[in-house]
């Protein structure tokens, strides 16, 4: 089965971290309004970054070690760009 951590940019600009087993069902579920929380409040969402693990527990560390990120390294995450992550991670910016 496959597992996915995702970050979505919510209408106000903030970003939210999840992770599910069925991704476009949870989108349209945060889209819609159905998840009670976060983003209930903040739509219309997008995706913005996803990516694909082999287990649901490495999908929930993933979850939690990006939630931990400044929002600096979240958009390098956005935009690809590792080389801007790890100058982050090493200049002292949140993990």
């Amino acid at each position: 089965m496959t597992f996915w951590t995702y970050m979505l940019r919510c209408a106000d600009g903030h970003y939210y971290v999840g992770h599910s087993d069925n991704l476009e069902a949870r989108i349209a579920a945060h889209q819609s309004g159905s998840i009670i929380g976060y983003t209930q409040s903040r739509r219309p969402i997008g995706l913005v970054w996803s990516e694909t693990f082999g287990s649901r527990e490495e999908a929930i560390a993933a979850e939690s070690q990006v939630k931990g990120w400044s929002r600096a390294k979240k958009q390098a995450l956005i935009a690809g760009d590792w080389d801007l992550i790890s100058e982050l991670a090493h200049s002292g910016s949140r993990r």
